[in-house]
């Protein structure tokens, strides 16, 4: 597989694009890329291109695009991944593997029994941090369409804003005390949009299970174990593209 690297603006074939100071440093001084070396370069609108190395130097790199490939490798489910924010490296590590599973959306709420409380400061701060997480998963995984993670909201801010009537939903919420899994449900339509809720490492509350079960969230246990939020997030997403999905 070719190196790739995200470009945020406009890509044209025969174009000679300068790549940004980051990919420019990873070009040059980790992949040891040289002048005619062939890369791909995406910037999440569709497709991808092939280009190479017209110069490298530590401070700055240019490519020129050669070819526009139309492909793909998106899922053909959409599934937005409702997570309760826990500790910085957790969440990284939830969201770049969850893109790498097909994610669509990321919406990080705060919950009751969240340990992760942050200032609308440090949570604009978090976000561009975690959007470069989004894009470093991307290149590594080769989707060419940027998931969309959103500022955290409390449980029921979110609720209370979420757009339901658009298209066709179906609603799951992970719970201790859930009665079906998946394989009880057929298979949705291919347009229907898919909401996972992910509850913090001392789980829901009891109040928080009824508001979300009162918004139309299906209550799902998987197996008989008690999973770590970490990884509930990205069984439950294994799980969703397994039995309906790419998988």
């Amino acid at each position: 597989m070719l190196p790739r690297f995200y470009h945020t603006e406009e890509i044209f074939v025969g174009q000679t694009v300068e790549l940004n100071l980051a990919a420019g440093h990873h070009a040059s001084r980790v992949l040891r890329l040289k002048i005619g070396d062939s890369i791909t370069v995406f910037n999440g609108r569709g497709g991808e291109f092939r280009a190479h190395i017209k110069n490298i130097q530590k401070t700055s790199t240019s490519i020129i695009v050669d070819q526009f490939d139309d492909i793909e490798r998106e899922s053909p489910l959409t599934i937005t991944l409702t997570q309760s924010l826990c500790a910085n490296d957790k969440m990284d590590w939830i969201i770049q593997k969850s893109v790498e599973l097909g994610v669509t959306r990321i919406q990080p709420i705060v919950t009751t029994r969240s340990i992760v409380h942050l200032t609308k400061e440090r949570a604009t701060k978090r976000l561009e941090h975690w959007k470069k997480v989004i894009i470093s998963a991307c290149e590594q995984c080769c989707r060419n369409h940027i998931p969309i993670v959103m500022l955290p909201q409390s449980l029921t801010d979110w609720l209370s804003n979420r757009k339901t009537d658009v298209q066709p939903h179906l609603d799951f919420m992970l719970s201790i005390n859930g009665r079906h899994c998946l394989k009880d449900f057929p298979r949705p339509a291919a347009s229907t949009q898919l909401t996972i809720a992910i509850g913090p490492e001392g789980g829901w509350t009891e109040n928080e299970e009824i508001i979300l079960q009162q918004a139309g969230f299906i209550a799902l246990r998987a197996g008989r174990r008690i999973m770590r939020t970490e990884t509930a997030a990205l069984a439950t997403i294994v799980a969703l593209q397994s039995c309906w999905g790419d998988f």
